[in-house]
């Protein structure tokens, strides 16, 4: 970790070469002056030592940082700062900004999709596409996708496609706030990275060279049924189902009937463990049908949904389904991909 004296603060500095972050912190500078130390340790020792200030000195010919809080003091060996990678500085013209908020529920929605397999390496991103007013965020693996669009506070012309690995959007989400402060997104003329900006931090990320799928395709056109209902019974009932179902490939069976009195019947069955049934109350507009999904996809994505109702869309046993959310249904979508029921 680089640590340097930067106009009055404290300037934070680390990278893995696929991720950089600045961060800035506020203090009381008497000299100026850098020292890149081993992050682990330096931030072990901070996190261990009770609340409080902080005292920092740096003796140059030795290459040694002294750390001083209460009863507590330590000297940590360090390298010079010159040695430490370059990190690229936001540009005085970002590409675009947008709200905090807005950033966070995106990724929070949708980055879980993107696949850990780094045998395909496309789909441990995330395809981030700035057109005009509106940033559009997906993520696909193979039995699944998320789509989420968001608003731009400064308009992108022409457009702009990068490929952000999940992993970069996961520690973007936790040094963003959930308010409508603005982040500054920059992606560099080479295309080879993106730089997030805040007051406080600068996260650099690289991207991930290719194309990416046609997700578009995997989307189902109209839905031969449509269940409206509330998120978290719906998620309730799919979690106790999936208790069942993980002795059986995690499948658990959605029944829709819009005659009966429970127009939703989420069950699982496992042979040597038992069986399980849930009762939604739901509105249903079109066909009976049934379906078949793997439990955990659908819990996933109902628990990253901070809405109250969704809408969940059919086509029959085998057409994807997909979840959208009532009220915001063209601003996002998640496709589930059928399992065949067990006859």
């Amino acid at each position: 970790m680089l640590i340097r004296t930067d106009a009055g603060r404290l300037k934070l500095t680390a990278t893995n070469l696929e991720i950089g972050v600045n961060h800035w912190v506020p203090a009381k500078v008497d000299d100026d002056g850098a020292i890149t130390v081993p992050a682990k340790l330096f931030t072990d020792f901070v996190n261990s030592i009770p609340p409080g200030q902080i005292e920092m000195s740096l003796n140059v010919r030795t290459k040694t940082l002294h750390l001083k809080s209460g009863a507590y003091e330590a000297n940590i060996k360090g390298l010079d700062a010159e040695e430490f990678p370059l990190i690229p500085a936001v540009p005085e013209k970002p590409t675009t900004s947008m709200a905090q908020s807005t950033l966070r529920r995106m990724v929070r929605e949708v980055a879980f999709v993107a696949s850990s397999d780094d045998s395909r390496p496309i789909l441990t991103g995330c395809l981030t596409s700035f057109q005009g007013t509106t940033v559009t965020l997906a993520a696909a693996d193979p039995y699944r996708l998320s789509v989420r669009k968001g608003m731009l506070l400064k308009k992108v012309e022409p457009a702009i496609e990068v490929i952000i690995p999940a992993k970069s959007l996961f520690e973007v989400e936790r040094v963003l706030s959930d308010t409508d402060d603005p982040v500054e997104i920059a992606v560099l003329p080479s295309g080879s990275q993106v730089i997030f900006h805040t007051d406080e931090t600068d996260l650099v990320s690289r991207v991930i060279e290719g194309t990416y799928v046609n997700y578009r395709q995997v989307i189902p056109g109209k839905p031969t049924t449509t269940v409206v209902l509330r998120r978290e019974e719906l998620l309730t009932a799919t979690r106790l189902a999936g208790l069942f179902a993980r002795d059986a490939a995690n499948i658990v069976r959605f029944q829709v009937d819009p005659k009966a009195d429970h127009p939703l019947t989420i069950t699982a069955n496992a042979a040597e463990v038992g069986d399980n049934t849930g009762r939604v109350e739901a509105t249903v507009t079109g066909d009976a049908t049934a379906i078949a999904f793997n439990s955990r996809f659908v819990s996933e994505v109902l628990d990253r949904l901070n809405v109250n109702e969704i809408k969940l869309e059919m086509g029959g046993p085998l057409a994807p389904g997909v979840i959208k959310i009532v009220g915001d249904e063209e601003a996002y979508l998640h496709v589930v991909m059928p399992l065949r029921i067990p006859t």
